[in-house]
């Protein structure tokens, strides 16, 4: 075959390549939050919070202790006081067993960080809360979960210049589930970051 009719097959499948190679980058940023979409979730906070952070994680401690809802399935979470304030569920990505952020979701945190300093947001405190499925040793994940929010956090406050003061951390490892239903389901690995003061 000559080499000008090898160029012409080849073209469309080289064309057809660096298009899907473009476009991923764009599929993923309509997938993360906009600092927009991050603000308007956040805001709207009518009264500061009584939720305490040391008390939450007492909360959870004290389930794992008891040996309390030892079944994940349909298990409550520790407060639903969480789910009914200002929030966000984050998709960070961790190595595997680990708290460390993986670089791709850095992205993601730098929106956060840009929201928080919004004027709409610049008067607020916020808890990140770090939670793991339902598998392997429940206090594992508990301590897992913890180590994971603190890394968000260090992350806004090192990386991008978030006042530390206006940033907590908790993890509630499998005790405080996005999805009951499915307790061993990626999606329960979700961070959330809620407006609390």
């Amino acid at each position: 075959m000559p080499p000008l009719d090898i160029a012409r097959r080849l073209l469309p499948l080289t064309v057809g390549m660096w298009m899907a190679v473009l476009a991923a980058p764009l599929a993923w940023s309509q997938d993360a939050p906009t600092t927009e979409a991050v603000v308007s979730a956040l805001a709207g906070l009518e009264a500061p919070s009584d939720l305490e952070v040391p008390a939450l994680r007492q909360q959870a401690t004290d389930r794992l202790k008891s040996k309390a809802d030892a079944v994940a399935l349909k298990r409550r979470p520790v407060s639903a006081q969480l789910n009914k304030l200002p929030h966000l569920n984050l998709d960070i990505q961790f190595n595997p067993d680990t708290p460390v952020i993986r670089p791709e979701s850095y992205r993601e945190i730098g929106r956060i960080a840009d929201a928080l300093t919004n004027p709409a947001l610049m008067s607020s405190t916020f808890l990140i809360v770090g939670r793991t499925e339902s598998t392997g040793r429940r206090d594992n994940n508990l301590a897992l979960s913890q180590r994971r929010a603190e890394a968000i956090r260090d992350a806004l406050v090192i990386t991008f210049r978030v006042s530390s003061k206006r940033l907590l951390a908790v993890g509630l490892g499998e005790e405080q589930l996005l999805d009951a239903d499915r307790p061993k389901s990626a999606v329960n690995q979700q961070s959330t970051i809620v407006t609390i003061r």
